[in-house]
């Protein structure tokens, strides 16, 4: 029986891909992508809905988890790694499961994503409870694994939302809240990893990106909780810091220093006039926002 989603379906542009050059390939691979932005445009109302239900999370003391399976659940544990670095945020805050365990980052696990019980015993064993936000991720919009999870985290009254790029699926119906990004045929027959894992990342860059802005985990566009983990970043940190504040470099370094490292006190130092303690005391008290703590 024919499969007619539209994720499986032929792309009548490139029928002749195995005739085409290597140039004619990334040109036609160009052509298809300008589309995603395009058909995610529809959706930003939805996917802003998301971001409200990660931020209402995070402030009742709750987490965020992305669930996929192959390229879906591999750009959810992408997503949710780079929160730490980035935002300086736990790493159990946001979480990235994926069908198979940590093995399936590199090689597929046979059967793992068939396995709907799977998806509830994996968010049974992270404590999920219903403070927790439930992101399921799939291009087919019909993978057991995630059906699973979010079935689960439904019935403990989570709220619970679905990424898929393909109309009328099963993971919207099941699902509070379910996005249907449809960027159509892939250059390649099938393979999701290209136009609908290019739309998954989009959006999951919208939403963990305006869920730690909302919560205060940056200050004007900058990144004011980076993790200094290199020298890189250390440069950068300073960076940030005289962007922040208009300090000259010594000045930066010096408090940046004086702060701990941490590049989002000494900013509030600076631009409160304050000691390190007090830069403390008042991002306490303004829930991590550095606007409202050097007023």
């Amino acid at each position: 029986m024919p499969d007619h989603r539209t994720t499986e379906s032929r792309n009548r542009n490139t029928m002749n891909l195995d005739c085409m050059t290597s140039l004619e390939i990334v040109r036609a691979m160009n052509r298809e992508d300008e589309s995603v932005p395009l058909a995610i445009r529809d959706h930003l109302e939805e996917i802003a809905r998301i971001a409200d239900w990660g931020k209402e999370s995070l402030g009742r003391g709750g987490r965020i988890f992305y669930m996929g399976a192959g390229t879906s659940g591999r750009l959810g544990v992408l997503d949710a790694s780079e929160c730490p670095p980035t935002f300086g945020v736990s790493p159990d805050l946001v979480t990235g499961l994926i069908a198979g365990g940590e093995k399936a980052l590199i090689r597929a696990v046979e059967g793992a994503e068939d396995d709907r019980e799977l998806g509830r015993k994996d968010l049974e064993e992270h404590g999920l409870t219903e403070k927790d936000l439930v992101i399921g991720l799939a291009a087919s919009g019909r993978t057991p694994y995630v059906l699973g999870g979010l079935e689960y985290a439904r019935r403990l009254g989570c709220h619970t939302a679905a990424v898929s790029c393909n109309a009328g699926c099963e993971m919207s119906r099941t699902a509070e809240l379910g996005i249907e990004v449809v960027v159509g045929p892939e250059v390649l027959t099938g393979s999701t990893r290209l136009k609908a894992g290019t739309a998954q990342k989009m959006i999951l860059n919208m939403i963990s990106t305006a869920v730690m802005v909302g919560t205060g985990r940056a200050y004007q566009n900058l990144m004011v909780d980076l993790v200094q983990s290199n020298e890189k970043l250390h440069g950068r940190a300073v960076q940030i810091v005289m962007e922040a504040t208009g300090a000259d470099r010594e000045t930066a370094e010096e408090t940046l220093d004086h702060a701990g490292g941490h590049c989002k006190t000494a900013v509030t130092m600076l631009l409160a006039g304050c000691g390190r303690e007090e830069a403390q005391r008042r991002l306490e008290k303004a829930g991590g926002f550095v606007r409202e703590a050097i007023r």
